[in-house]
């Protein structure tokens, strides 16, 4: 249960107070944040009817609010009316990382800001509250503590997360460009593949479905160029963008959860930034990728939510002014 603390201004005035998430303190291993909306400050029991609601105190940013029950019905009305999913925005903070190694690093875990709706460029404190952000690592990624954390961040810069087998077929399809100084034909790529597949010792359902996969990834591509993910004969050739793109946001949350401090977290995005750089040639080319290692995985040629999440994420941040992909470079 959340204790919400009141305090006195320096006017001696009795106030509780909230911090919008752009004026968060900076990070600190002793601190942490919960969440709340503005529908629980509103229906929380006020028992006293002079006290106020103290937005931001201690900034130049701060604001006293009324609580009676008049202004706490208002606050409920404009929840209803404003009340939207978060996702799908590209938020930035003004004191955020903009440029340097570690803002190229964040922007290659962008997508997932977007998809949660919180800024892209902070580490610290601003992804999740506390306990929401324990319960998430808990819940999706089995993190319990810092050793998990850390293992699940090293499979991760280590492109070991991902299932193995989309590598292994773009890389067979890349071997055979390689070879014949143009891309081969779909039954080649599939042939050589299942073929390669049954060298190593694969058994039949396997190779059936290593053949398959090369099939998807053929439809996904082609629905990539109808999209605007890929130039019309562009392709992907490896989908490590996937896993260097969540390592970027797992060292985020680790952060925000106290599973390691915030020069950890900070190495471990510049490094995600770093290995990035080195796989792809463009944003544009990164983002196709990751977009492909994450359908793969999820979207089992539904072109249901995590597909669009990728075109949207994708049209945001190769379009809008203030996206980072349009002012960081990407050499």
């Amino acid at each position: 249960m959340v204790v919400w603390r009141p305090h006195r201004d320096e006017a001696g005035r009795s106030c509780r107070p909230v911090l919008t998430r752009g004026m968060l303190p900076p990070w600190h291993p002793e601190w942490v944040f919960h969440g709340v909306s503005l529908k629980w400050v509103a229906e929380f029991h006020w028992k006293d009817p002079k006290q106020l609601l103290s937005v931001n105190p201690g900034t130049p940013a701060r604001i006293l609010l009324p609580t009676t029950p008049q202004h706490r019905a208002l606050w409920l009305r404009c929840y209803a009316e404003n009340d939207r999913p978060e996702g799908n925005r590209l938020i930035a903070l003004r004191h955020g990382a903009l440029h340097g190694p570690l803002a190229y690093g964040l922007a290659c875990g962008v997508h997932l800001a977007v998809a949660n709706g919180v800024p892209w460029n902070e580490v610290g404190t601003v992804f999740l509250d506390y306990t929401s952000q324990l319960e998430s690592l808990r819940d999706s990624w089995g993190i319990g503590g810092r050793e998990d954390w850390q293992r699940q961040l090293n499979f991760l810069l280590d492109a070991r997360n991902s299932p193995p087998e989309p590598e292994f077929v773009l890389r067979v399809r890349e071997g055979l460009r390689g070879g014949l100084h143009e891309l081969p034909s779909a039954e080649l790529w599939r042939e050589t593949a299942a073929g390669h597949a049954q060298d190593i010792g694969a058994d039949p359902e396997t190779v059936k479905n290593i053949e398959e996969l090369v099939r998807r990834i053929i439809r996904y591509e082609a629905r990539f160029r109808a999209d605007g993910l890929l130039p019309p004969d562009g392709r992907v050739t490896t989908t490590v963008a996937y896993d260097y793109g969540r390592a970027v946001n797992l060292a985020r949350w680790g952060l925000s959860a106290r599973f390691c401090d915030q020069y950890e977290a900070e190495q471990a995005i510049v490094y995600a930034g770093a290995l990035s750089k080195s796989a792809y040639t463009s944003w544009e080319d990164f983002s196709a990728a990751y977009a492909l290692g994450r359908v793969l995985r999820f979207d089992e040629e539904e072109y249901g939510a995590y597909f669009e999440q990728n075109v949207v994420a994708h049209r945001l941040l190769t379009e809008a002014e203030g996206s980072p992909w349009r002012n960081i470079p990407w050499r």
